[in-house]
């Protein structure tokens, strides 16, 4: 079964709205390396409509346009991208379709193709989604040392938890912490008598 890998940029108060206004000071090539190792390792990237409507304004004219970034631009272009939208929607990017069905079966069915990874980029909305639904295998998270103090944080208010097991972790030279997490199983319960056993007892 196919592998589904989320990316967000975010910052050190859950804030992912917006990245382009406050994440560039912290871009380099250790981040960089990780943006491209999402889609080294992808055939499919899974997009939210606003995502995918700012990539869509962007790429294909720094592709055109020949510059520095116009090899990643060509690897954005060549995969095949999949948006998530409830309005029927038109493409002009090559290799870009619209998610047919409910997102749950619609995804089930993208992880039992063959094929390489499925990767998200951006696309909160989306992200949400498979989180809450356990469909999501991986969430990379880029934690930015900065608070933002205002914007859409990724977790929104819920009556469910989302328990979560650290995989890796790595510390950039620029301060941001790149952190990989995959579900886990429920913790159950405790309260502060099963806690406090583990409270650093005095010196005898």
């Amino acid at each position: 079964m196919r592998k589904i890998t989320a990316a967000l940029f975010i910052s050190l108060d859950g804030v992912v709205e917006a990245p382009d206004q406050w994440h560039f000071p912290y871009f380099d090539d250790e981040m960089g390396a990780v943006v491209g190792s999402m889609l080294d390792t992808a055939d499919t990237v899974l997009l939210g409509r606003r995502t995918y409507d700012s990539f869509a304004g962007a790429w294909p004219q720094r592709e055109a346009a020949g510059g520095e970034d116009a090899a990643f631009a060509r690897v954005l272009g060549d995969v095949r991208k999949i948006v998530v939208s409830r309005h029927e929607l038109e493409f002009t990017w090559r290799n870009s379709e619209q998610l047919e069905g409910d997102l749950v079966d619609a995804v089930i069915a993208l992880k039992n193709e063959p094929g390489t990874d499925i990767s998200v980029s951006g696309s909160v909305s989306v992200v949400r989604s498979l989180l809450a639904d356990g469909l999501l295998d991986e969430l990379h998270l880029l934690v930015h040392p900065i608070a933002v103090r205002t914007g859409m944080r990724l977790f929104d208010e819920g009556e469910t938890t989302i328990p979560l097991r650290l995989l890796s972790s790595q510390a950039f030279r620029t301060g941001v912490l790149h952190l990989v997490y995959a579900p886990a199983e429920p913790t159950g319960s405790a309260g502060y008598d099963t806690a406090k056993a583990h409270l650093p007892q005095p010196a005898q």
